[in-house]
């Protein structure tokens, strides 16, 4: 007889993902379908919401086209896990999305932030929600939808409009039009809860200009969201986790003890640090957030910093120059050059998250030369992404008081080991990378089966991420390494305050 199998739905900002994993956490089959991203204007990023919502659904059929029937009838829970802040409105009465969907990397609400931090209100909305005044998170971008869709805020009129996250959407979607629910980790990076009670924050919904009953009920990350809807694929399965991306990479990592970190790149790149049940308010632009509640809402807190683009660095190097034809072939480009010499790319394609939160920066490649090769460029890209998220590590330790013993790693871009390599020498961490680099949907698929009861023991799952991974040690002095970083330091102090400024 099969044993029991955990699902897992992995909603991405360029990818929908539906993945099989065994009780041990180690996946047995996946299917992955792309997802269009749509960029109308600068620092305007767009995704359709029936195309997140088919993109997902034809990930699960072409899973379920995978599996034997004994194995789809030994599916027991399902976990969902999803690209955060990306902002929808719908229409209560009959599931019709009323505007695009916002993706977290918009930056088109950047004058709505502005306004909010002269009225005076940054300190009371980062005390409260642990989050900054930034265009990344959810509540301006509400209020810009309410403002250039008049349909959306006659919806709201009507008592008919249903705001929600993308996990809101795919769980309104897989009930059938019965859920409208969120998670305390999704709530929490909306810039509407307040951390520490897990509940909306009426403030601030009075300055986005939101009611209540739009807003999507909030339920512990783990415990009953009903189940997969009659006519869906894997219909009947019961729905026990729901984590935004990052983390459920983090739960995936098993960084649950205070103090350990794991960093994902993806789209973009974000360094995660457990710290324990009670809110960290950490200064130099991190952000305080909640991990995850158990079954009985309890909290699991953490700090974060957020760098935007990581994985599209590779993408535009891809399709927007065709310097390679795939990104798999990243590695070997860069690896062709023993360094990028003083070339530098800071990819602040879409702005800049943490320390800067700088909406108006933009990408910066500084160092050519005559000799400069596409291979330096490579080489260069890989390095920015990694002394990016140096600097995250660095303002980690700093609001923690103590270093970082280790870092684990994740995502599609760690598949590189110029990447990983560049990242220990810029950290002097060591750096962890696992055999399998499913960590999100892991994550949340071993949440699902908590609460399902087919996971009852992480520790041989935690004895087995150690045994199968790879480690990379620092090997640059720490002159060295202080001397590339004040480099690229200045480097990025020149992308800042880029755009909409004027230039002759």
């Amino acid at each position: 007889m099969t044993e029991p199998l955990l699902l897992a739905l992995d909603q991405g900002t360029s990818s929908s993902r539906a993945v099989l994993f065994n009780p041990q956490g180690e996946p047995l089959a996946s299917a992955q379908v792309p997802l269009a991203i749509d960029y109308p204007a600068d620092g305007w990023v767009e995704q359709q919401p029936q195309a997140i919502w088919q993109s997902q659904l034809q990930a699960m059929q072409a899973l379920a086209e995978q599996l034997s029937e004994e194995q789809r009838r030994a599916v027991a829970a399902c976990g969902v896990t999803n690209q955060r802040e990306t902002t929808l409105l719908w229409r209560r009465s009959d599931g019709t999305p009323l505007a695009p969907a916002l993706v977290w990397q918009d930056r088109r609400s950047s004058a709505i932030c502005a306004g909010w931090q002269q009225r005076g209100d940054a300190g009371a909305w980062q005390h409260h929600t642990g989050l900054v005044l930034d265009p990344y998170f959810s509540a301006s971008k509400i209020r810009w939808l309410l403002d250039h869709h008049p349909a959306a805020a006659a919806a709201q009129q009507q008592g008919d409009l249903c705001f929600g996250t993308v996990d809101s959407w795919l769980l309104w979607q897989l009930s059938g039009g019965r859920l409208h629910a969120t998670d305390h980790s999704n709530a929490s990076r909306t810039l509407l809860l307040d951390l520490e009670q897990r509940r909306w924050w009426s403030p601030a919904l009075a300055s986005v200009g939101i009611s209540g009953d739009a807003l999507p009920q909030l339920l512990p990350s783990r415990g009953s969201y009903g189940s997969i809807a009659a006519g869906l694929p894997f219909a009947g399965v019961p729905i026990t986790a729901v984590l935004g991306d990052q983390q459920a990479a983090t739960y995936g990592q098993l960084c649950l003890a205070p103090g350990q970190a794991k960093c994902t790149y993806g789209t973009g790149a974000f360094l995660v640090v457990t710290c324990g049940d009670r809110p960290v308010r950490p200064e130099g632009g991190l952000l305080g957030t909640v991990g995850w509640t158990d079954t009985e809402g309890r909290a699991t807190y953490c700090i974060e910093g957020s760098l935007f683009n990581a994985g599209t660095v590779v993408q535009w190097l891809r399709d927007g120059l065709g310097l390679i034809e795939n990104s798999a072939e990243i590695d070997a480009l860069a690896a062709s050059v023993p360094s990028a010499g003083e070339l530098m790319l800071v990819p602040a394609f879409t702005g800049w998250g943490t320390p800067h939160w700088d909406p108006s920066a933009r990408g910066l490649l500084i160092g050519l030369t005559r000799d400069t090769s596409a291979a330096h460029l490579a080489r260069a890209a890989l390095n920015g992404i990694a002394l990016a998220v140096s600097t995250l590590v660095d303002t980690a330790a700093a609001a923690l008081g103590e270093p970082l013993q280790e870092l684990a790693v994740d995502g599609g871009a760690c598949a590189s080991n110029v990447l990983m390599q560049a990242q220990a020498d810029s950290t002097g961490l060591a750096v962890r990378r696992p055999a399998h680099l499913e960590s999100t949907a892991r994550g949340v698929a071993l949440m699902a089966g908590q609460e399902a009861g087919v996971v009852a023991d992480l520790t041989p799952i935690r004895q087995g991420l150690a045994a199968g991974s790879s480690r990379f040690e620092p090997q640059l002095s720490a002159a060295e390494r202080e001397l590339w970083r004040r480099r690229w330091q200045e480097a990025v102090r020149r992308c800042l305050h880029w755009h909409g400024d004027a230039h002759v």
